[in-house]
């Protein structure tokens, strides 16, 4: 091929994968919002929001990448209990314990709030108090995927931050064990209106990330699930040699620190750690899913977003409903440092705009 040739053959390369990229962006941005939810909801009052939200990511995931599953994690358990609300963020209080003490929550990472609480207080001094901490959990979620090597994507925002935190009871009923079997996944997130594609394609998540021993080790003890390969169930009876150990092991064997399809490769060969992952690929209705998702990760990474997308506008609070906190883990009327109330009307004008 002579340079001419050459040139515009790589010229066309690119008009090829710019029109791809601006493709998947116009899909996203075509993605259906709820009323309240706004793909620009910031533009005017506070522009710099996501630049903010990522210049602080990158530094946090250059020390340690294994923040940014805790956070993609911290972004779930919010989500899926009562609504992307902020309320796993809020403290225990007089009226009971908080989200965070119920069982399914006691391995959230610690990490994750104080990143969280470091990110509002940057965006917050850089705009005033304008963006929620249900926004900047969904944000920070976001760019833990893209900073892991998964796909970028915009998010709609405008989400309130609610003012009471859910039950025990609810929280244990809203967040489906590791130890379920895919159709209780399916039954679950059906009354989230998330359907086998979004179950699996959000399943994914767990290609970066640890688990402590005492989510798998029914699979191990007294008896091995006969489903799993055994040279991987050997190696896990290595790192929890007993059904009380309190040792952790990365959920994607292949790249734990990774966001790639590898999670789906591990299933196909029997190495997923959770039963609620394998049985994704022994259960008919996701089989094939998986097997996609394994061999084509750009539809991986395509269904993940449109899942994401989806997931984060469960049962958001918007406009006059919920709150702006001042901090994360408090409710405004609960917190003696609360701004003046000319700040609050400045912020009330500025959401007129």
């Amino acid at each position: 091929m002579d340079s001419a040739n050459c040139f515009t053959y790589l010229l066309l390369i690119s008009f090829l994968l710019v029109g791809s990229w601006f493709c998947a962006i116009g899909a996203q941005r075509s993605a259906p919002i709820v009323n309240g939810l706004s793909w620009t909801f910031y533009n005017s009052s506070c522009p710099k929001v996501e630049s903010i939200i990522r210049k602080q990511l990158k530094k946090v995931f250059k020390e340690d990448i294994g923040q940014a599953a805790g956070l993609l994690r911290l972004h779930f358990h919010d989500c899926f209990v009562q609504g992307c609300d902020g309320s796993v963020l809020l403290d225990g209080s007089a009226s009971g314990p908080s989200e965070q003490e119920a069982p399914p929550n006691l391995s959230l990472r610690k990490e994750a709030f104080g990143i969280i609480d470091d990110l509002r207080e940057l965006v917050h001094k850089g705009c005033g108090r304008v963006v929620s901490c249900a926004d900047i959990v969904a944000i920070a979620a976001r760019d833990s995927v893209f900073f892991s090597g998964g796909p970028d994507y915009d998010v709609p925002l405008g989400r309130r931050d609610g003012l009471t935190f859910a039950t025990r009871n609810v929280t244990l009923a809203s967040l489906p064990a590791p130890t379920s079997n895919t159709s209780s996944l399916l039954t679950s997130l059906a009354t989230k209106n998330l359907d086998a594609t979004d179950v699996a394609a959000l399943s994914g998540g767990h290609t970066i990330g640890i688990s402590h021993c005492s989510s798998f080790t029914n699979r191990l003890y007294p008896t091995q699930d006969p489903v799993m390969d055994k040279t991987f169930a050997n190696n896990l009876k290595q790192i929890c040699p007993t059904t009380n150990s309190t040792n952790t092991t990365v959920l994607d064997i292949r790249s734990p620190n990774t966001f790639d399809n590898k999670y789906y490769v591990d299933l196909m060969n029997r190495q997923g750690l959770f039963t609620s992952d394998q049985d994704l690929y022994t259960d008919s209705r996701t089989r094939d899913i998986v097997k996609n998702f394994a061999v084509n990760e750009t539809l991986f990474f395509e269904q993940f977003v449109a899942s994401m997308i989806k997931m984060g506008q469960l049962s958001v609070l918007t406009g006059g409903n919920g709150e702006i906190r001042a901090n994360c883990s408090v409710r405004n009327s609960d917190n003696k440092y609360m701004v003046s109330v000319v700040e609050e009307d400045l912020e009330s004008l500025s959401e007129l705009k």
